[in-house]
């Protein structure tokens, strides 16, 4: 597929505008505003030129997932820069789900080498057509991130979009069991605010409670890739540099609220898992693999 190439990513409220518009009753179905038939799809690529990796953008980033400050980037950090492919893939109108209702459901990302404070990244989102899963479709957006020509970082983000399933599909991956182990985290309930300010991530599921409920939840959520990153830096300084880290998102972490966190070594790296302290009802299950 043809990759585009975006001197300027999309954000503030004209892409939120553009994120909903689809997703409303009888707006959603406008010439210029409905999605393309999802049979018709055959794949999305963008890429963004290379920038700098900078100190003061890393540190508010380490600051809200709880990483310490060094002298490289946190092995998430760099879906900073891919996220804002994602949202300008799916809030085009050929890309055939709205991005509002869609749901993050796996992620993994492998770091084949730190990324340096000062470095200057390129980064390349593709997606290609949907498949099946029992509870609707799903996408896979595949983000690659490059100094110099030299492939140091890569995630896939799976995303679900609702609807009539396929029960011999896939459901997604296993992980290995890592029950609690007695660490208690308390998210405040501007987190989701906070979060948003770094990534640039404004789902209005994640920043109030009338704007989440709005959307059917009973007040604001946790950002995804925010508790696999606070999992990530509680297990940072026992990863190696080179890492594979995979998650499954579970149930959504309402905020204010507690999540309890859970690890165990396996073979090659670490099970882990944040959990509701009271219900046991899981929020994120994941596994590292050394590379």
């Amino acid at each position: 597929m043809e990759t585009r190439i975006l001197q300027d990513t999309p954000g503030g409220l004209g892409l939120l505008l553009k994120a909903a518009l689809p997703s409303l009753p009888v707006i959603g179905s406008l010439p210029g505003i409905r999605k393309a038939a999802p049979a018709g799809f055959d794949g999305l690529a963008f890429s963004r030129p290379a920038s700098e990796v900078t100190r003061e953008h890393v540190d508010a980033y380490a600051r809200v997932c709880g990483f310490p400050t060094k002298d490289a980037a946190p092995l998430p950090y760099p879906h900073m820069l891919a996220f804002p492919l994602h949202m300008a893939i799916m809030t085009e109108q050929a890309f055939p789900a709205p991005a509002i209702g869609t749901v993050h459901l796996e992620n993994s990302i492998t770091g084949h080498r730190p990324v340096a404070i000062g470095e200057s990244l390129g980064v390349q989102v593709s997606v290609g057509p949907s498949e099946p899963h029992p509870k609707g479709t799903i996408f896979r957006f595949v983000s690659e991130a490059r100094s110099d020509g030299e492939l140091v970082w890569e995630s896939t983000s799976t995303y679900l979009r609702r609807g009539k399933g396929d029960e011999a599909a896939s459901a997604g991956s296993s992980f290995p069991e890592a029950a609690p182990t007695g660490t208690v985290w308390s998210l405040p309930g501007d987190l989701g605010r906070t979060y948003a300010g770094v990534s640039g991530d404004h789902n209005p599921i994640h920043l109030y409670a009338l704007t989440a409920k709005a959307l059917g939840f009973p007040r604001q959520i946790a950002h995804g890739m925010w508790s696999k990153a606070r999992c990530i830096a509680a297990l940072e300084n026992r990863l190696p540099d080179a890492v594979r880290v995979d998650v499954a998102f579970k149930k959504p972490i309402l905020l204010p609220g507690k999540v309890a966190f859970g690890s165990t070594p396996t073979d090659d790296g670490f099970a882990f898992s944040l959990t509701n302290p009271r219900s046991g009802a899981p929020h994120l299950v994941g596994a590292t693999t050394a590379l």
